[in-house]
């Protein structure tokens, strides 16, 4: 009778044991980054979340500028950015910081105008004389010659931006840097600037708030915000001359003409790009990581990781267009993989694609 019940104990703790392995406790993956990707992000996690329990994945949308701080500092396995890291910014990090495109997406200007009989048109070198300070009313004739059949009143223009670091503004003040040499020689383009005149916000929700409380308003905010939000936003003349509205079908087009020609460190630009159906204000947003992470704490993390970061680029793409952003073009999501490839923890390549 003892014999057998220590062999009923023996296989109990046997169990035990087993179950302990089994339930160890899952790598968490938390990261800081920009508010442009957030509402993909926020069902990439869920999603993968739910297939992979083993691994947790926690994204802050704080702005790019705290994602690209943090990444910096080694303080998180990956961050997000819609702005691509400055080559100061790149030699000052503590390895090397790989650039990981994952979709790109539109911005649009929203405004508030109640009573307009129709929707606003708008150009790069006015959305430039506006944020310059040169166009202050709603009825310049600027803005009325891109407008001949709209009711603009005579109501002073109240601009809003970005208070935070953001890859919005990045993307933002990219295309104004394209589009009006003053811009480019007196404010330039940066996740921060200093603006010339307006009223900031922080996050998309900060601008939007602006503008929503502030008769006569406009700002820009990302277009998936947007479109959640039912915020009004303008139609753009886009680089060929066309008046285009902000769509996944005019960013794949901006894009396609980078694809020829895809920069080694994946920093590309698409804003004010060429093509009939360009939409001019779009760019790609990125996961940031290290090509070494011998500073994670062990391998497991390594691989959770990269397991995340592959899964991103392959299954997570599915889900891009129903949240209004564009989904990699194939020759980029290739060459991505093959640099996801070149990631190591303690010398040794973490993911060799099988």
């Amino acid at each position: 009778m003892f014999k057998a019940l220590k062999s009923i104990v023996t296989a109990g703790a046997a169990l035990l044991l087993a179950a302990t392995v089994v339930q160890a406790d899952p790598v968490h993956l938390n990261a800081d980054g920009g508010t442009f990707p957030a509402p993909l992000y926020a069902k990439w996690i869920q999603v993968f979340n739910a297939a992979n329990p083993d691994i947790v994945v926690d994204y802050q949308a704080v702005g790019s500028g705290a994602g690209i701080k943090a990444i910096s500092g080694q303080l998180v396995p990956f961050a997000g950015s819609d702005a691509p890291l400055t080559d100061a910014q790149e030699q000052n990090a503590p390895g090397k910081i790989l650039h990981i495109p994952t979709v790109a997406g539109p911005e649009v200007m929203t405004y508030n105008l109640p009573g307009l009989n129709g929707q606003l048109v708008l150009d790069g070198q006015t959305i430039a004389d506006i944020y310059m300070g040169n166009v202050t009313s709603w009825n310049d004739p600027e803005i009325q010659k891109l407008n001949p059949n709209l009711n603009l009143p005579n109501l002073p223009i109240a601009v809003a931006h970005r208070s935070d670091g953001s890859g919005t503004t990045y993307i933002f003040t990219d295309y104004l840097s394209h589009v009006s040499s003053n811009w480019a020689s007196q404010v330039g383009n940066a996740t921060a600037v200093q603006w010339p005149v307006g009223q900031g916000g922080k996050g998309n929700a900060g601008v939007a708030a602006i503008v929503k409380n502030t008769v006569g308003g406009i700002g820009y905010v990302e277009y998936a915000y947007a479109l959640n939000g039912n915020l009004t936003y303008a139609a753009l003349v886009n680089h060929d001359g066309n008046t285009v509205q902000p769509s996944i079908a005019g960013v794949v087009a901006a894009a396609q003409g980078m694809m020829d020609n895809i920069p080694d460190d994946f920093r590309l630009h698409i804003v004010d790009a060429p093509g009939a159906d360009s939409y001019p204000i779009c760019g790609f947003t990125y996961l940031l990581v290290y090509q070494d992470l011998d500073y994670l704490k062990d391998p497991n993390e390594a691989q959770a990781l990269v397991k995340w970061l592959v899964w991103c680029e392959t299954d997570g793409q599915q889900y891009a267009a129903g949240l209004k952003y564009a989904s990699l073009p194939s020759a980029l999501q290739q060459k991505i993989m093959d640099q996801l490839k070149t990631i190591t923890f303690n010398g040794q390549l973490v993911w060799t694609g099988q």
